[in-house]
């Protein structure tokens, strides 16, 4: 097995059936796994915030924003074979984490962001675990298009 930690905001591809492609501790945070069976090419993005033209928000990596990292995700997955239009989606994290200031709802609109992002491909997701209070991880399957999605610090759930 091959593991690849997608980081938060970092984006990675495969087409090898020994990688597997991971997020860990999504938060607010959304990651959005994409897979095309047939051409077995599959891509991860861990991204923080909704949208790139936020003010004061530093604009250097695409992977950031919703907007910008979901685009980035499709173009690389095409780049390797994958054809848009059978691309399997899955996504977890936007959650309202305990603390968090409700003034913000940066989970939220990280949701709202993905949705419309999917729209504009002429996708939807497949699978989903986004809301909630809970931290969420992601893993990614190349070989078999396996998406496990499971909540941070529950015993026997992981790695």
């Amino acid at each position: 097995m091959d593991q690849i930690v997608v980081g938060v905001a970092d984006c990675a591809t495969g087409d090898t059936p020994t990688q597997v492609l991971t997020t860990y501790a999504l938060g607010s945070c959304i990651a959005l796994a994409v897979y095309d069976p047939v051409s077995r090419v599959g891509g991860l993005v861990h991204y923080m915030l909704p949208d790139s033209a936020m003010e004061g928000v530093r604009r250097s990596n695409p992977c950031v924003f919703a907007d910008t990292a979901i685009p980035l995700l499709l173009e690389r997955v095409v780049g390797r074979g994958a054809e848009v239009r059978r691309l399997r989606t899955y996504a977890a994290g936007g959650a309202r984490m305990i603390g968090a200031e409700p003034v913000f709802e940066i989970g939220r609109r990280n949701a709202q962001a993905l949705l419309r992002e999917l729209s504009r491909a002429g996708l939807s997701l497949e699978k989903e675990a986004v809301g909630g209070a809970v931290s969420r991880n992601l893993r990614l399957t190349i070989g078999t298009g396996t998406v496990r999605i499971w909540e941070s610090g529950r015993p026997g759930h992981g790695d």
